[in-house]
């Protein structure tokens, strides 16, 4: 994995960056250190027409049903991350426990797509589940197949664009990793997993604003 500040590789199981010291600690001295209760779709800034937002759920239900161990949600806000994307999709999917995702999908086995209204910019976070079949270039190449659309404040389309490149890549990737299983072998232990959180939340858990940190309904 990269660390999401320096943007250095780094060892999966390492808690601190050792380039330059980033953790999900001081992710959460920023951002804040509760659970945030979220749905797959979260267009917190209203970026999505309403009627658009039924192909773009489509798109995402569509993602779940050919890759059944994995799930792609979508945030976007406004000024998140202070300029910096990734260590605020970093923090959020650390976090966040998505209600309409089962619970055996843990956020390890997730891809978030973050979207800043304000500074207008796109950053891919996803889970060490995916660190043998997704690369940094795979998902600029991803973010391009949206571009265009979203220049034009064509968000759902865009979003659209970007899960079938997504799948392609993913086909891909499972096409090679059957042919060649021991390149696509996770050498790292895994950290531990997200259920738990993702259970207190669907418990009744309250729900957490990643804007301010008070409590709020941030469900779309």
């Amino acid at each position: 994995m990269k660390c999401p500040r320096c943007v250095q590789v780094i060892h999966r199981g390492a808690n601190l960056c050792p380039h330059c010291g980033f953790g999900l600690a001081e992710a959460d001295q920023r951002y804040g250190q509760e659970e945030v209760s979220l749905r797959r779709l979260g267009d917190i800034a209203g970026l999505i027409r309403a009627k658009e937002r039924p192909k773009v759920s489509a798109a995402l239900d569509r993602f779940c049903k050919r890759f059944p161990q994995l799930f792609f949600a979508v945030y976007t806000g406004s000024g998140q991350g202070g300029g910096n994307l990734r260590q605020f999709g970093f923090w959020l999917l650390n976090r966040a426990a998505f209600e309409d995702v089962p619970v055996d999908r843990p956020n390890e086995a997730g891809i978030l797509l973050v979207i800043d209204a304000d500074s207008k910019s796109a950053a891919v976070t996803w889970g060490y589940m995916l660190d043998p079949f997704l690369s940094e270039e795979d998902t600029f190449l991803c973010l391009s197949r949206a571009h265009a659309y979203w220049l034009e404040g064509n968000f759902a389309d865009g979003i659209v664009r970007m899960v079938e490149q997504l799948e392609k890549i993913l086909r891909k990737r499972a096409s090679q990793a059957r042919r060649d299983p021991e390149r696509f072998e996770r050498k790292v232990a895994p950290p531990p997993r997200t259920g738990e959180i993702a259970r207190r939340i669907r418990e009744g858990h309250r729900q957490i604003s990643p804007q301010t940190g008070a409590e709020k309904e941030v469900r779309q």
